[in-house]
């Protein structure tokens, strides 16, 4: 973990010995003698890098009641954590309505507070992806909505706010997946158009010949199988922004028209008898070399100076080392939550680990193994061993790949009476080597349906062998065994966890 615990504490005593007890949990940690001073750091430069503050109540000139209404009126505050020797149900109750996190009373017992750091940090982090989701489905999302700490990409943050002033077109650039499309929704957010529609078209899964319809829309019967009017594109972008990303993509024809409706403001749909004006913003994406593209033809040099107006560059991941942690934490709070894991972080080892990995398909790479590391899970701990694939790369990191679980040990298949009693003739066994082709039939595999009593044994028992049969007979292959068993993936992992199969899978 690298987050940082700002402690604020008027005894220099309670100052060191948190100090020293938050560090051994694997947080940086920061002091601050009274709340003027919590506040100053909070609102400098370095308050960026506070994840939680640990705020004591009882301090001279400013008390900690104080500085939890003070940072109220702040946007980005982070969360709080108070203590105090005075503990009361009436305390602990003003204190959260201004804002608090949680409440510790003072001797805090390192468990406690371990456990009141990881739960304050993890609400937070969903609470921000939360918002974050809502802004961006609005058309709200700003700078501030962005991961982005690395130095060489706050002049990318300073551009987009100022292409946002002006309706100036602008082309970003940059590798597949370094969040070109972010950075598009981030500038309107910041302007004059938030809120408005945010219509995005990717150039290059546009199929030539429905070019100009998805664009600029069609008449109804303008062609075989045109049986209802369309809105094009532009028209579903009035008054908001149009995003065409992959634009390199765009093939000749439809550049023509694409550069005649950025200088006109206008558009011609097929079929139709007068152009429809658009008000519009166009933001353009590409992950190719454009100047190259005009070179070799492919690209029209007019059009590529109309969208290149306000150029942008946006740095790879392996140029970003510092946004990783916190995209880390942010995955795997969003993943965690879809997929119902109790994972409350990373371990130190494992975000080396990344920080050290290139990423050549940059954040969208690191989104899915992130996911499939969420999935792998079994502890409430991400570490090395669930980036295997990662791993494999990075020189001095190796990951332990469990083994295959055991095959269930096959049993006979039964050939007597269900249970004591001359007419009994119900099996006691479930035969499961019915079309299997790698079973001979004097090896079959049963399930037992009767206990040694006679009685018929649990339906969880039951459901419990059939997924260890599964889970040998197809090597953990997690999806296949979901699928031959008929269940989803997120049902499987689920009673696997209530029969305690977690640590075979």
């Amino acid at each position: 973990m690298s987050q940082c615990v700002l402690i604020c504490d008027d005894d220099p005593v309670q100052r060191r010995l948190l100090t020293e007890t938050i560090k051994r949990f694997g947080y940086k940690t920061k002091a601050a003698a009274s709340g003027d001073e919590a506040l100053s750091i909070l609102e400098s430069s370095a308050g960026g890098n506070i994840s939680i503050l640990l705020l004591d109540l009882v301090m001279p000139q400013m008390d900690g009641m104080e500085v939890l209404e003070r940072l109220r009126q702040s946007a980005n505050q982070p969360p709080v954590i108070v203590q105090t020797a005075h503990g009361s149900m009436e305390t602990a109750i003003k204190a959260m309505q201004a804002g608090a996190a949680d409440f510790v009373i003072k001797p805090v017992s390192p468990e406690r507070l371990e456990v009141s750091l990881k739960n304050a940090l993890k609400i937070d982090l969903l609470e921000v992806e939360i918002k974050r989701i809502k802004r961006k489905t609005t058309g709200q999302m700003t700078f501030s909505d962005l991961i982005i700490k690395s130095p060489n990409i706050n002049r990318i943050v300073d551009l987009g706010k100022r292409a946002a002033s002006s309706n100036i077109p602008v082309l970003i650039e940059g590798e597949s997946g370094v969040g070109k499309e972010m950075i598009a929704r981030a500038i309107q957010g910041e302007s004059e158009r938030a809120g408005k529609p945010f219509v995005t078209v990717n150039c290059g899964a546009i199929p030539e010949n429905l070019v100009e319809s998805i664009l600029f829309g069609h008449e109804k019967g303008a062609f075989t199988g045109a049986v209802a009017k369309r809105d094009g594109k532009f028209v579903e972008a009035h008054g908001g922004t149009l995003f065409l990303d992959e634009v390199g993509e765009l093939p000749l024809e439809a550049q023509v028209k694409l550069l005649r409706a950025l200088q006109e403001g206008e558009v011609d749909p097929v079929g139709g008898k007068r152009p429809v004006k658009v008000d519009i913003r166009i933001i353009s994406a590409t992950n190719q070399d454009m100047i190259k593209q005009v070179q070799d033809g492919k690209f029209r040099e007019d059009l590529y100076y109309r969208l290149n107006v306000f150029p942008v560059m946006i740095p790879p991941m392996r140029e970003r080392v510092k946004d990783i942690p916190d995209l880390a934490r942010h995955f795997i709070s969003r993943f965690a939550l879809e997929e119902g894991k109790k994972i409350n972080g990373i371990s130190a080892k494992a975000m080396e680990l990344l920080q050290r990995y290139p990423w050549p398909g940059n954040v969208r790479q690191m989104e899915n193994a992130v996911f499939r590391a969420v999935v792998l899970a079994d502890q409430p701990e991400l570490g090395i061993n669930e980036f295997p694939q990662i791993a494999a790369h990075v020189e001095g990191f190796e990951a332990q790949v469990p083994p295959a679980p055991k095959a269930v040990q096959a049993r006979p298949v039964y050939e007597g009476p269900a249970m004591i009693g001359e007419d009994s003739s119900a099996p006691n066994t479930i035969n499961m080597a019915r079309g299997a082709s790698d079973i001979g039939d004097k090896d079959q595999i049963g399930i037992p349906i009767l206990t040694d009593g006679g009685d018929v044994r649990p339906l969880e028992e039951v459901e419990a062998d059939m997924i260890r049969l599964a889970l040998g007979r197809y090597h953990g292959r997690m999806t296949e065994i979901a699928k031959k068993l008929g269940i989803g993936r997120s049902t499987l992992y689920r009673k696997m966890r209530e029969f305690g199969l977690e640590a075979n899978a």
